[in-house]
């Protein structure tokens, strides 16, 4: 792994920022319910995955082995979406009814796919290249028309999106919005002014100009307040101040860090709840 050379932030200078302000995320995501954590925490944890998007559309852009890189992220996709199963099914939850949601590497799985369609359409390998495009896009919708029509397949449906097939579109974290973002910053992934402009203004648009038209009750203090998943747009500013080598880091922390911390937050907020609660 080599030293950085240039001006700017290396890649795994962002993934670090990026693991830092998750923590911070998610301390206040697992942690709220005491009243004890800042607000800020999770303002600031808007940037995160955003952030992350960005590193892993470079990591797929410059990897020499996209199948490894693909399967090692959705290896630990399949392992979280079936926790999260069985926190459903099993009623797993703490005690307040809250378990975690956290399938952000499901979709990035589905984004890389659809990525990889894009790449083999620009070789003109037309067939699989569009297919790996259409397919993960109505998976969706082919699950919803599949539960209507079959009785009793919905179960299977579950099982499928919370193991090997996520569907966009019934995930929490993350989901549909991240997925098209994800495929517009590719396409203008050699335009990093480009790249970062696309990414504040769809941000914007999602978060404030929709909210604010289709619910005119939401006020500007309320997006500084309650909906400020808009700040995520700011993470914008690292993504122009990458300056495109990787850096030096340990790969392999990315990978195990962010299921570890889950659980290990997810624990200590059951423990915690039991001690203020009894």
């Amino acid at each position: 792994m080599e030293q950085s050379t240039k001006k700017g932030l290396t890649g795994f200078q962002l993934k670090y920022i990026a693991m830092f302000l998750m923590v911070l995320d998610h301390i206040h995501y697992f942690m709220g319910f005491t009243g004890k954590i800042p607000e800020w925490f999770s303002m600031l944890g808007r940037l995160s995955a955003p952030l992350f998007l960005f590193c892993v559309i470079e990591g797929f852009t410059h990897t020499r082995n996209r199948k490894k890189y693909f399967l090692q992220i959705y290896a630990i996709a399949i392992v979280m979406s079936f926790l999260q199963y069985l926190f459903i099914v099993f009623k797993l939850n703490r005690p307040d009814g809250f378990y975690p949601q956290n399938q952000m590497l499901a979709t990035f799985t589905i984004l890389l796919v659809i990525l990889q369609g894009f790449d083999w359409c620009a070789k003109k390998k037309w067939g699989k290249g569009l297919a790996a495009i259409i397919v993960p896009i109505i998976l969706p919708f082919v699950a919803i028309i599949t539960a209507n029509l079959v009785p009793g397949s919905l179960f299977m449906i579950n099982l499928l999106h919370f193991t090997v097939l996520p569907l966009h579109s019934w995930i929490v974290d993350g989901g549909t919005f991240f997925v098209l973002q994800g495929i517009l910053m590719y396409l203008f992934r050699k335009r990093r002014k480009w790249q970062a402009l696309v990414f504040f203004l769809t941000t914007l648009l999602l978060y404030v100009v929709y909210p604010m038209a289709l619910f005119p009750e939401i006020t500007v203090k309320m997006l500084f307040t309650v909906a400020y998943e808009w700040m995520g747009a700011f993470a914008a500013i690292p993504m122009l101040l990458y300056n495109g080598e990787r850096g030096k880091g340990n790969k392999k922390l990315f990978y195990w860090f962010y299921p570890a911390h889950v659980y290990i937050l997810y624990g200590l907020s059951i423990g915690l709840y039991f001690v203020l609660n009894h």
